[in-house]
C-alpha cells in the first residue's frame, strides 16, 4: 500500500477528515473529531497507528512481527503497524476496525448521523 492509497482509504470512510495537530508531517485521520489513524505518510518505513480491541491487539502482535504496541499511544488500545511489511488486505481490515471502534464509542446521536446518507 502506498502512502497515497493509505490516505485515500482513510478518507473514504463516512465523515473522515485529515488534520495535522502535532506537526506538518503527521496525518491524523478523524471521524467527528476522534482519531482513528495516525501516519507520517512520508516516512520510511510507512507505519500507521491504529486503534484496536485490547484482546485483538495482543493476538495481532503475537502473530505479526510488523505489528507492535502503539508508539506514543496507549499501548493497550493502539498498535503501530508497519504497512510495508503486511498484506494490503490486512492493513485495510485493521484501518476499518479502528474506524469502527471509534464510531462505536461516539454518542448515539452522532452514530445515527453517520448512518444517514
Amino acid at each position: 500500500m502506498t502512502p497515497q492509497e493509505l490516505r485515500a482509504f482513510c478518507l473514504a470512510f463516512n465523515a473522515a477528515t485529515e488534520e495535522f495537530p502535532f506537526d506538518s508531517q503527521t496525518s491524523v485521520f478523524k471521524v467527528l473529531g476522534k482519531m482513528f489513524a495516525l501516519s507520517n505518510l512520508g516516512g520510511s518505513p510507512l507505519t500507521a497507528n491504529l486503534k484496536c480491541d485490547p484482546d485483538d491487539a495482543v493476538r495481532l502482535r503475537a502473530e505479526y512481527p510488523a505489528i507492535v504496541p502503539g508508539w506514543h499511544m496507549n499501548k493497550r488500545h493502539w498498535n503501530t503497524v508497519d504497512v510495508d511489511q503486511l498484506p494490503d488486505r490486512l492493513v485495510r481490515e485493521l484501518i476499518e476496525d479502528s474506524y469502527d471502534l471509534v464510531v462505536a464509542g461516539l454518542p448515539k446521536a452522532e452514530r445515527l448521523r453517520l448512518d444517514r446518507p
